[in-house]
């Protein structure tokens, strides 16, 4: 088994390039303590705001910054989305440069960059200092494929009114695509940066997926025949979930937001097993103020517990004392420890917005799942819930795109209590042994980091 301390000379560096967004930041931070476990030498990159406002930094790391052009204010401060991005690209390439030359005259030089694949202007730079690289996808592969398709005008735009077939997935209807595919027009900033995202990935040495093999198994396996350096080294949750090979690996051990205490698990100490809905919408989008009130409504009206974590920028679009006129059935935070609550045997199912990450840690914690996706990827990640993993049921949504009450009412009563929770509940368990299996010793992670670190040593 290759591993980086069987070198004569020095340790492996590897830089981790992050995007400052949380969802982004968690996977490649896991990821990074697997190879650092192997023996790698691991420096964190961040953006000067990120390392200076954020609550929680690892101590194992040493923690590298760049500009993005805004070290005062981040991504807040720009006038908007594509402002942001084009002074990231400016300033993110010539710091990361300057990073890149003073660690090439120091006694430990980089010699791999691994980057979010939102910053593929990062590969250009690295290959100045002929330096590997590796590009980390924190989207599933299956919304890789589609953009890719996008990118390559294989999918025709706008989209037609029919089932669109593509390379290694299911037909998917249009509105199963993702909102910047489907909804054409809407956040154009966006929409250039996922899908020029592939116009160099074909460059990098190494295609890092967030996903793990069994999960995704078509999709990889055609993405193989197009880039044969893709690999899935996930699920990126921390190792106590899973294999427990890293000691004490609970937490992503990175935060952006401030953890100001948590109450959940000790209220959910005091629920019996199974009888509590787990509600949230992640940490980024924005939910819309009528879906919050169908969601209160329906949280009201179950005959179940509830937690639902609201941030506190959206507590606002709560109905009026709502949280005290529940108080007896339900709690709602502002935080909570999402991997700790979703392995509480409270939990009977996680009512999600399907972001990635979310639907990751549901899958590999054999969590049931109710799916209310927004917007980006989450719409395709829901059809994968319900209709290729079969660990959930996606509430339909009006003509507005809001989920009424009733519709998540009916979703979540048969989740926790019908006959298609039964069934539901043993694929999540199916899927949950799948994802341990991905880390058990001389698993399918051990045979890819096994064969990066190969290469990498081969290089000198």
């Amino acid at each position: 088994m290759a591993d980086a301390t069987d070198r004569d000379d020095r340790t492996l560096h590897i830089l981790f390039l992050l995007y400052p967004a949380q969802g982004h930041i968690n996977p490649m931070l896991q990821f990074s303590k697997r190879l650092q476990q192997r023996g790698l030498k691991i420096s964190l990159v961040t953006t000067n705001f990120i390392a200076r406002t954020s609550h929680s930094i690892p101590s194992s790391f040493p923690l590298l910054t760049i500009s993005d052009g805004y070290d005062d204010g981040g991504f807040a401060s720009a006038e908007n989305a594509q402002i942001y991005l084009d002074s990231f690209r400016r300033f993110g390439s010539e710091s990361l440069r300057q990073l890149l030359r003073r660690l090439s005259s120091s006694a430990s030089p980089a010699d791999c960059v691994v980057y979010d694949s939102f910053l593929s202007w990062a590969l250009d730079v690295a290959n100045e200092f002929e330096i590997s690289t590796a590009v980390f996808f924190t989207q599933s592969c299956a919304v890789g494929d589609i953009y890719y398709h996008v990118y390559r005008g294989v999918i025709e735009l706008p989209l037609p009114d029919r089932a669109i077939e593509i390379p290694g997935l299911p037909p998917l209807q249009p509105p199963e695509f993702p909102s910047f595919i489907y909804q054409l027009g809407t956040y154009p900033a966006y929409y250039d940066l996922l899908v020029n995202q592939y116009a160099n990935v074909h460059k990098a040495d190494w295609i890092f997926c967030n996903t793990f093999y069994e999960l995704e198994r078509e999709v990889l396996e055609c993405l193989k025949s197009i880039w044969p350096a893709i690999r899935a080294v996930g699920p990126s949750i921390p190792s106590g979930f899973l294999d427990g090979r890293i000691e004490d690996d609970r937490d992503y051990g990175f935060s952006i937001f401030d953890p100001n205490g948590d109450v959940s698990l000790k209220w959910l100490d005091g629920r019996r097993k199974g009888s509590v809905v787990y509600v949230s919408f992640g940490s980024l989008g924005m939910v819309a103020a009528e879906q919050m009130v169908e969601m209160a409504g329906c949280l009201k009206s179950i005959n179940w517990h509830y937690l639902w974590v609201v941030r506190t920028s959206e507590v606002a679009k709560l109905p009026k004392d709502f949280a005290a006129e529940t108080a007896e059935k339900g709690l709602v935070v502002s935080w909570c420890q999402q991997l700790e609550v979703l392995t509480h045997d409270a939990i009977g199912c996680f009512v999600t917005h399907c972001g990635w990450n979310s639907t990751l840690e549901g899958v590999s914690l054999g969590v049931p799942m109710v799916a209310v996706p927004g917007w980006t990827d989450q719409t395709t990640n829901a059809k994968f819930i319900t209709d290729v993993w079969k660990v959930g049921l996606k509430a339909p949504a009006d003509g507005g795109g809001v989920v009424k009450r009733e519709a998540l009412l009916q979703c979540i009563q048969e989740v926790m209590a019908g006959e298609r929770g039964g069934e539901i509940r043993r694929n999540a368990a199916v899927w949950k042994a799948w994802a341990r299996k991905a880390f058990e010793a001389g698993g399918s992670f051990d045979g890819v980091v096994d064969e990066f670190l190969a290469k990498m040593v081969s290089r000198f």
